[in-house]
């Protein structure tokens, strides 16, 4: 059995980065794999209070995340969805992978000085949170970890960490099990800006927004002042980019066979970005509805949510639990539980 693992960060309203990048292929995977043991999602709530210090706004945005999803169709009758808070076990893993983690290793991590260089607050947690993902992979014997490129340096954290453990507690045997890094299918989507999708550039297209608000982000797409009939590379159009998102094979080569030819009925960047919100409009209609029930005060499809969430999160204390036990036999811990009087 090959088990694939994902987190997901409650960073605020998901946008078409989110869903190309790795919603859609989460989903995909679930549908795929077809056994919940195989496929785990959780949504890391321990990493997001390295930057979210607000009680409301964190169950806000976890709550955010679980709609999200639900929404789109992720299949819990085929993956566990859950919170990574409710297995605790990966926090007492986290330490014994900090326990033989070198500082140098940690001081390598490019998204630590990433985040601080933008004015993220240099904490403990920011800085050790390669250990926690680590952990977080490690501790369900996770095969294969999805990532964007901006990721793939933390998963070989995570095999390093398996390393140092092993060698250190193993004795030449595989305690913790070696993950490997898998690509998205889609490594970078487009922003508005043509830089990559991101809050933080506050270049993004809100996949639940529908009307005018979508009208308003659609169009904030950088454009230049060339007319639709004057030929054009199509690589070189950011709104294009953006749409091919949504179009097959055939219909991408289609659009760029007239734009590159152009003259009379050349499609221009208000055609492309009338189709945008077209696409869309069909792909995210009903998933829309679904968004909006889900984050509704008291309306029973949250209850439902909720009920998912602590289900997915006993089944994958399940899975933890042997994992960690392994690793506490291994460094001593376990067989000191078990025979206290041995320490008197």
């Amino acid at each position: 059995m090959t088990r694939f693992l994902s987190g997901i960060q409650p960073s605020g309203t998901p946008h078409l980065g989110n869903y190309f990048g790795a919603i859609a292929q989460h989903i995909e995977a679930a549908a795929m794999l077809g056994d919940k043991d195989s496929a785990l999602f959780f949504i890391a709530d321990y990493h997001a209070l390295n930057s979210i210090q607000n009680r409301d706004e964190l169950a806000m945005r976890v709550r955010d995340v679980a709609a999200t999803y639900l929404a789109l169709g992720l299949d819990t009758d085929k993956a566990l969805f859950f919170r990574q808070s409710d297995v605790p076990e990966v926090t007492e893993l986290t330490w014994l992978l900090s326990s033989c983690t070198g500082m140098g290793l940690l001081e390598r991590g490019t998204s630590y000085k990433d985040k601080v260089n933008r004015g993220q607050s240099a904490s403990v947690g920011l800085f050790t949170y390669p250990v926690l993902m680590a952990a977080d992979i490690l501790i369900y014997d996770s095969d294969i970890v999805p990532v964007g490129k901006d990721q793939q340096q933390h998963v070989e954290f995570a095999q390093d960490m398996a390393k140092h453990f092993n060698h250190a507690f193993g004795g030449g045997e595989e305690v913790l099990k070696y993950p490997k890094w898998k690509f998205s299918k889609v490594p970078k989507v487009p922003g508005t800006d043509g830089d990559k999708m991101s809050k933080t550039y506050g270049n993004t297209i809100d996949i639940f927004v529908s009307g005018k608000p979508l009208k308003k982000q659609v169009n904030a797409i950088v454009t230049d002042s060339r007319l639709p009939e004057e030929p054009k590379d199509p690589d070189e159009l950011n709104a294009l980019g953006i749409l091919n998102l949504f179009l097959s094979d055939e219909e991408q080569a289609d659009w760029a066979e007239r734009i590159r030819a152009g003259g009379e009925g050349a499609p221009g960047y208000g055609h492309i970005k009338k189709e945008i919100m077209a696409r869309m409009d069909d792909r995210f209609g009903d998933a829309r509805e679904r968004y909006t029930a889900l984050m509704s005060d008291g309306d029973k499809a949250w209850d439902d949510a909720e009920d998912i969430l602590r289900e997915g999160g006993k089944k994958a204390r399940a899975i933890a639990q042997p994992v960690l036990d392994r690793c506490l036999e291994a460094v001593g811990m376990r067989n000191a539980r078990r025979t206290p009087s041995s320490m008197s």
